[in-house]
This record gives structure tokens, sequence and C-alpha cells, in this order.
């Protein structure tokens, strides 16, 4: 129809500006998207160290040389020890089932004997595993055994446990062995008794007087201090009185003098006497109603 805009009859410009409106717009391509850096993995903590118990201490000690001291029932069919060892000093051990009448323990824990023993434990009461009579020595009888009973209860009294004394208990051995071969007790047990209180360190040097540090003279009087040692004797001293001749003997191991025999005798019930706190000895006290040491 006339007056009808023609479309096909427009410019090629006009034509471009009608179409304008849809035509698209290219869009840029997006990037690739970055992907989001992933955290490593923690490490793996490192392995616990395995704790190792430390490997429980051996307490046993095989083959010791011993000697019954003393002993007491333990319950019904067990025994308490006191022993004297050679390297382990004063031990109480328990010797479990020793009192049956099929135990071997029963006949080999006598006095006097020298054992060979097993023990172990680390309390101060140890547990007796075995013990063997070792031999070679002769009994003590008669009035020898009183002495040897004597001897260990200076031992049982004055020795502290587990103070190892090898050079007492060599001397122990020897003084058994003087006694079976009927060596004159009082001489005998003057030299372990002097041996004792040296080797638990409470006996003094006897040839020193301890207030001139001058050389003790044979022919003077003296009065030994249990705590220090000799000193020359004064008025109104109480202690044993005794010369200096007896004190140069007993530290030589000289007691031929019946002078000294009865000095030293006198000052050793009376050293022994303070070292114990005046605790009786019994076997001390039979011995003086039957022998007069």
């Amino acid at each position: 129809m006339a007056g009808q805009d023609d479309p096909s009859k427009d410019s090629p410009e006009q034509a471009q500006e009608a179409a304008a409106p849809y035509a698209v717009t290219p869009v840029a391509p997006l990037p690739n998207p970055v992907p989001a850096p992933v955290p490593a993995p923690a490490p793996a903590p490192a392995p616990k160290p395995e704790r190792r118990r430390a490997p429980a201490r051996d307490t046993r000690v095989l083959g010791q040389p011993g000697f019954v001291l003393h002993s007491y029932p333990y319950k019904e069919t067990s025994l308490i020890v006191d022993m004297f060892t050679r390297d382990h000093g004063r031990i109480g051990v328990v010797a479990k089932g020793a009192k049956r009448p099929l135990s071997k323990l029963r006949g080999v824990l006598q006095t006097f004997q020298p054992l060979s023993i097993s023990f172990s434990g680390k309390s101060e009461l140890r547990t007796l595993i075995d013990a063997d009579w070792v031999g070679g020595m002769l009994p003590i009888e008669k009035t020898a055994l009183l002495c040897g009973f004597y001897l260990n209860e200076l031992l049982v009294k004055l020795l502290a446990r587990d103070d190892p004394h090898p050079k007492l208990f060599d001397h122990y051995v020897a003084t058994l062995n003087e006694l079976a071969h009927n060596e004159p007790a009082q001489i005998v047990l003057r030299k372990f008794e002097r041996a004792l209180l040296k080797e638990t360190g409470v006996a003094a040097d006897l040839t020193r007087d301890t207030g001139t540090r001058a050389r003790v003279e044979a022919g003077e009087l003296y009065v030994v201090d249990p705590e220090r040692g000799p000193r020359v004797a004064q008025m109104g001293d109480t202690w044993p009185v005794v010369t200096g001749k007896t004190l140069i003997d007993m530290e030589n191991e000289h007691y031929g003098d019946p002078q000294t025999q009865a000095q030293s005798k006198q000052l050793m019930r009376f050293l022994l006497a303070y070292h114990l706190g005046g605790a009786p000895l019994n076997t001390r006290q039979i011995l003086i109603d039957l022998m007069q040491l």
C-alpha cells in the first residue's frame, strides 16, 4: 500500500540501524578458572619411641661364704636367720620351710658351720635360696662352744646390717679354728674383741697418749677414754687403770704376761659395755661364772 514503509526500499545504512538493536555483542571467553591450592597434608606425627622398662636388677647373691649367728622361728615352717657373710656383712634371711622334717636346710643352718649361701632380695630381710655345708673346720665343743656363742652375740649386737667387714670375717674364722684347737680362750677372745672394735671404728690407738700425743710409757699408769683413747691415770678415776705395758701388749697382740691378761680382761669388759650402751651380754655372764674370763 502507498504510504506504507517498505523495508526493502530502505537504504543500506537505514537497514543496518534497524538491525542494530538485535545485534549480539561478542563476549570474550572467560579465562580458565585457577583451582584453589590444595593444602599439603600435615605430616604424620613421628612415632613415639617405645618405652622399654629397665631390666629388673638381679639381686641374687650366689655362693657367698657365711656363718649362722642366730636363728628363730618364723611362722609355722620357716626360720629367720642372722648370718655373717664375708662380702655383705651381717644380713637377715628368711629360710622358707627350713623347719620341715625333710627340708635340706634343716640340718645345714647350724652355728659354727662354714657355709656357702645364696640369697636374693634388696630389703633388710632377704630370702635364702640355698645353703651348702663347706667343711674344712673342726667342730668346737664344751667350753669353746660357749666362747663361740659369745663371739656371735658380740657380732649381732655390735655390727650394723649390710656393713661388710671382710677382714673381721677372716678373723672370725681364725678365732673359731683357734678355739677348736684348744688355744687359751682368754687370749683368743681378747684378740677378737679388739679386732671387732677396730673394724667398727671405735678403737683408738692404745700406744698414744691422747692428751700429749706422746707414746705410751710401759711403766706409767693409764685409763682409756672409750671415745678418745689412753690418758695418764688421775686420782679419782673410776675407769679401769692399766699399765702402759698392757696397752702396748694389747696393740701388738702379745698376751703372754699374766698381768696383761688380767688387765686387758677388765679393760675390754669396760669398753664393750660402753659401746653396747649398757646392754648385757648373756654369754659373757655365763663365761664369767664358768671361767672367770
